[in-house]
């Protein structure tokens, strides 16, 4: 997924993008907008229907989102649909399948698109007159498909190559107003420093996770509702806690140690601190060297005092720092308690590109705020921040490494990126001749009214 994003980031051209876009969208803002529409199959692709519904609701999710649609939407929005389905199909033939996990994911980000774009939560659900759990139901079903229609693009064009003589062909050609423009982009490092939780807090949690434990033994209640009810991992909460099969390296150590330990379903462990709280666990099933199990997660509550203290703490290291008693790449390498970035002396890295430079938008957006205003070489206040990955506030300094302003690519400089170009430009050119071959193949069936299109791919009308 990384590598997809990437190439899409970087070319902005990649025809997969905008069905992938689409298909998160289709259902997310449309359901309570076709009340007063008469429905009726527009398009038939093999056995699948396109319903007038459908292009209705994607056309005002267009509106409301800002997409600007290039034609008219009655013709360009059911060929798109009509496109989605044949990956579909073929990825059907080809046993194509997402785990639940990844859906999980998908409908997060959706859900986390769709509340920064209202404003928040309480509007999103009052927009829709649903609640969030309501929500991510809807959308379930089409973050499966957004999924398996992009695993299905990424085997197509899995075994493209790019050669370096492709690459300097490419760019000599480009006529000097098309050269790409490349972003600005920036090198940060980070140090992180973690709220001291009284023991006052930590007993409460634990004290929590042990009647929970005795309710599940007593058979007063099932674990998986009391996940449901209280876990505070939310993408396993909704499935009772249960979690996608794991490797022991995928996971925490600690919590892989304990789960990969249980041998009895019907038996729930000690407690387990994380870096991301702390657990209970039940063993679903063992396949070989990979595990499943559900797991309840509480995290106990930082006081506003404690938030205070660390980031004070890290304003001295700061000071100290500015004062030259010692660096900010020691001072990453020793007191910064991030575990990703300790061991290279605080460089945040990229896995969008595999490197450590970023492009403004691609960073948390806290360090982006802070970052924005600063000169290379300059060391930041404490501010707060909470990591998507954990969940838990912490406090953080950032230095600016380096700053690349925004600028015309040249071949020496942005070879990479110019690579990623012509990579994008070779699996548009596979995924288009795919389409049009899969076309004459595939029974589709128009509806008279809606045939009047000067269609991307004129094969849907069959003479």
């Amino acid at each position: 997924m990384h590598r997809m994003k990437k190439l899409i980031d970087n070319a902005g051209r990649l025809f997969v993008a905008l069905l992938l876009c689409l298909t998160a969208n289709s259902a997310a803002w449309g359901q309570d907008k076709q009340d007063n529409v008469i429905d009726e199959v527009v398009w038939v692709v093999g056995d699948e229907a396109i319903l007038k519904s459908e292009v209705e609701e994607m056309r005002l999710d267009a509106l409301y989102n800002g997409r600007k649609i290039d034609g008219d939407p009655y013709c360009v929005i059911p060929e798109e649909l009509a496109v989605q389905k044949l990956f579909l199909h073929q990825a059907a033939l080809d046993s194509i399948e997402v785990s639940e996990n990844e859906v999980i994911q998908r409908v997060d980000y959706m859900m986390n698109y769709q509340i920064n774009a209202i404003g928040s939560r309480e509007k999103l659900e009052e927009y829709h007159n649903k609640t969030m759990s309501q929500l991510r139901e809807t959308w379930r079903e089409n973050a499966r498909e957004g999924l398996r229609v992009q695993k299905m693009q990424q085997k197509l064009v899995a075994d493209i190559k790019v050669t370096p003589a492709e690459v300097r062909r490419y760019f000599s050609g480009l006529p000097s107003d098309s050269v790409p423009y490349i972003p600005t982009q920036v090198e940060v490092q980070i140090i992180t420093r973690q709220p001291k939780i009284p023991q006052a807090e930590i007993e409460a949690v634990k004290a929590r996770l042990r009647e929970f434990t005795d309710r599940i033994n007593k058979g007063e209640t099932s674990f998986s509702t009391l996940a449901r009810l209280y876990s505070e991992d939310k993408e396993s909460a909704i499935q009772g806690g249960e979690m996608r099969f794991y490797g022991r390296g995928e996971l925490d150590p600690a919590f892989a140690n304990v789960a990969f330990n249980l041998q009895d379903p019907n038996k729930i462990s000690k407690i387990v601190e994380s870096e991301y709280g702390f657990h209970i666990i039940q063993l679903v099933e063992k396949r070989g060297d990979r595990i499943k199990v559900r797991h309840i997660l509480l995290k106990p509550q930082v006081p506003e005092e404690a938030l205070t203290n660390a980031c004070a703490r890290l304003d001295s290291i700061a000071d100290d720092i500015r004062s030259s008693k010692f660096s900010f790449e020691d001072a990453a390498s020793i007191l910064s308690q991030d575990k990703d970035t300790r061991n290279n002396h605080g460089l945040l890295p990229n896995p969008e590109n595999n490197t450590s430079k970023f492009e403004m938008q691609q960073l948390p957006p806290e360090i982006a705020k802070v970052v924005n205003g600063m000169q290379i070489g300059e060391i930041s206040k404490a501010f707060i921040m909470t990591p998507q990955r954990t969940g838990k506030e912490e406090c953080v300094i950032v230095k600016l490494k380096s700053r690349i302003n925004g600028h015309k690519a040249t071949i020496s400089e942005d070879y990479q990126r110019l690579k990623e170009i012509v990579l994008v430009n070779k699996q548009n050119e596979v995924l288009d001749k795919w389409i049009r071959e899969k076309q004459k193949h595939t029974y589709v069936r128009i509806n008279e009214k809606w045939r009047n299109c000067a269609f991307r791919y004129p094969g849907w009308v069959k003479e």
